[in-house]
């Protein structure tokens, strides 16, 4: 009896053409993942690097000037392309170089209220005050004019979720790092981080970013209260009167603890104050923060 042997192997041929085909798709299939990642990674980095140097002055174009007030504008600044972003860490500003009255050069720290989710562009809130050096700089500029911009610069250094709550005693511009901070917290879906902010001004009128600080606290309840208080207050005034004192610190801000902390930025003689009433009311120097 004859035995036959059977077998279901390709021929030699046909093999050797699968496998080649098999090592020609894994082939591809690395290089388009090369290209990928080294896509990303070019992004990311120029990403990162931002559109500023700590070191040296850049010239950035006023593209959009808006007057908020008769003495508050909005500047906003192109950056080199569509998809830049400025480079500025979360609480940290930026130095702006322009000239006073006198023609004489004038270097002045200021805090975007745009972040690097904002991209071609970053935006500063300025108020111009009758006799400020910087202040006569920012009222002679008009678009198409050029600014010069170095950093980022400042000590503050955020993480999300590095404490559970802030406390924000802000007066007059010194809101702008505040609401930039706030902002950048409460966009990140990430970040549960509370944020209470108490915001003093001399008049109703003198209050900067109302209408965003409305929004946030509108889109953010609960994670997010601003208390107003104003020296000089209109008729039918809801909010704090005078100067902001250790009661109003205790009713609007987290009480000290080891995982909250208190900013503070507004003229010389508030941030005195506060400190003292901070002081006063048992936060620690760690708990504290003076932009």
């Amino acid at each position: 009896m004859e035995i036959r042997k059977t077998t279901n192997s390709s021929p030699p041929s046909q093999a050797m053409e699968f496998l080649e085909a098999k090592e020609i798709q894994v082939g591809i299939a690395v290089a388009i993942v090369a290209v990928v990642a080294t896509a990303a990674y070019l992004y990311t980095s120029k990403k990162s690097k931002g559109s500023i140097d700590p070191e040296n002055f850049k010239e950035f174009k006023l593209v959009k000037r808006t007057q908020l007030s008769h003495n508050v504008a909005k500047f906003r600044f192109e950056l080199p392309t569509p998809t830049s972003v400025l480079g500025l860490p979360i609480g940290q500003h930026i130095s702006c170089r322009g000239k006073d009255s006198q023609g004489e050069e004038v270097i002045k720290p200021y805090t975007p209220t745009t972040l690097d989710t904002d991209v071609g562009y970053f935006e500063l809130v300025i108020k111009m005050y009758p006799l400020g050096r910087m202040s006569h700089y920012f009222r002679e500029l008009r678009e198409g004019d050029y600014m010069s911009v170095r950093g980022p610069k400042g000590r503050f250094k955020y993480q999300p979720g590095e404490v559970r709550a802030f406390g924000m005693l802000a007066g007059g511009s010194g809101i702008t790092p505040m609401f930039q901070v706030a902002r950048a917290i409460l966009e990140n879906p990430k970040d549960n981080t509370q944020v209470h902010l108490i915001y003093a001004n001399v008049t109703y009128d003198d209050i900067l970013l109302k209408e965003e600080l409305e929004g946030l606290e509108a889109k953010y309840p609960g994670r997010f209260q601003v208390y107003y208080v104003l020296n000089q207050p209109p008729e039918e005034w809801t909010g704090g009167v005078g100067f902001v004192s250790k009661e109003m610190i205790q009713a609007h801000c987290p009480a000290p603890a080891p995982d909250i902390k208190i900013l503070r930025c507004g003229p010389p003689p508030m941030n005195k104050a506060m400190a003292a009433h901070l002081d006063a009311l048992g936060y620690s120097a760690e708990m504290q923060f003076q932009f």
